[in-house]
């Protein structure tokens, strides 16, 4: 099997007699967030190979987070409907299980004609090897993704004082489960790598102080004490 073809997300998916002499097609990474331009690629593929009048029968839409590997393999013994595909599709296939990665690697090397998967993954992780392994029986379409901000990006904003965009990071990074003792430890590592000092320094620590006693004492919610910590620091900077 050579090695996974690469495409962007705005080319048009192979035609279904390339399917036939391709294998590899019958397996598809669709990698990135951008939401909008997915729909409308997993649409070319439902008329690419299923007829509208029985895309019900022949089509699975399946959640990662909510399936078992049992009720993947259910949906892999169903044989196609008067047509000679089938598709599964695999949303959030970022939380694949263990043993559902194991069996999609073994399924990857024989896979069955009748049959396309596709795995919608948010992101992609080059530490994942199950990732790495299944790119290379698999047609692998690339999307826009969204990178996460960390601290570091937060404070660059603040001392750019650029509040509106302090508060997207900010508003991004609690909406990820950054628990707020882990934001403040953040910004503050990030002050001391870069070397400030002075009384800048110093005052920049008191408002951080400030909203950690506002955070523990429960004087304010965590994230308005936060918005208040960013609001008065990029007033500051």
């Amino acid at each position: 099997m050579s090695s996974a073809q690469l495409s962007n997300g705005n080319m048009a998916y192979p035609v279904k007699d390339k399917t036939e002499s391709h294998p590899a097609f019958n397996i598809c990474l669709l990698i990135g967030s951008d939401v909008i331009a997915k729909e409308i690629q997993l649409k070319r593929l439902k008329q690419e190979f299923l007829s509208p009048q029985l895309q019900d029968f022949n089509l699975d839409k399946l959640y990662a987070k909510e399936i078992d590997l049992k009720d993947i393999q259910e949906r892999f013994l169903a044989v196609p409907l008067k047509s000679q595909r089938r598709i599964i599709i695999i949303k959030g296939a970022d939380y694949l299980s263990a043993e559902a990665q194991e069996f999609f690697l073994s399924y990857s090397k024989k896979p069955h004609k009748q049959l396309i998967l596709i795995l919608d993954y948010e992101r992609y992780d080059y530490k994942d090897g199950f990732i790495k392994a299944i790119t290379r029986y698999s047609k692998v379409i690339r999307f826009k993704e969204t990178v996460n901000p960390d601290t570091f990006a937060l404070s660059r904003q603040i001392e750019l004082r650029k509040t509106d965009s302090a508060l997207r990071i900010l508003s991004q990074l609690l909406k990820n489960g950054e628990v707020p003792e882990r934001i403040l430890g953040g910004l503050r590592y990030a002050w001391e790598k870069s070397g400030r000092e002075g009384d800048p320094a110093r005052k920049k620590l008191k408002f951080l102080l400030n909203c950690d006693i506002e955070i523990k004492t429960g004087r304010l919610p965590p994230a308005f004490a936060l918005e208040k910590l960013v609001v008065s620091l990029c007033g500051f900077a």
